[in-house]
């Protein structure tokens, strides 16, 4: 028991190695639906990024908030400058209410922001059928 437990206390430093070696996200989202105090699971989301000489938007990625109303990986940084620019996130709400059977104001939701060095950016919503607020998260 005690040879066991000495090998597998010697496969910690490995674990450690392999997480460092994982790509890093540097943005991730999620969504609080405050009027039923619940993640907002299954909204669909888009992250599109500005070009600025264009004056265009290209769209990045789509993807699902999860039960816990969170993705974790939008935006994989390549190098530790990150990926600086101007973004957008598009939260489609609409689908989300219509399952719920709930009207609501805003059919989607866009937040503008700029990522401007290799730190990790979360923009997270809150929500309700008739309003949202949004602030840099942790």
């Amino acid at each position: 028991m005690k040879t066991l437990l000495i090998c597998l206390l010697s496969l910690l430093p490995l674990l450690g190695v392999a997480q460092a070696s994982s790509p890093k996200n540097q943005l991730s989202t999620h969504i609080l639906d405050i009027s039923t105090g619940q993640p907002a699971s299954g909204v669909t989301v888009r992250l599109h990024q500005y070009n600025p000489a264009q004056k265009t938007w290209t769209t990045v990625a789509e993807k699902k908030t999860d039960a816990a109303g969170r993705i974790p990986d939008f935006l994989p940084s390549a190098s530790a400058a990150g990926t600086p620019g101007t973004y957008k996130l598009t939260f489609v709400t609409q689908p989300y209410f219509e399952s719920k059977k709930q009207q609501s104001f805003y059919p989607f939701i866009e937040v503008v922001f700029e990522i401007k060095d290799g730190a990790h950016y979360h923009v997270p919503i809150t929500l309700s059928p008739y309003g949202y607020s949004t602030y840099r998260g942790s």
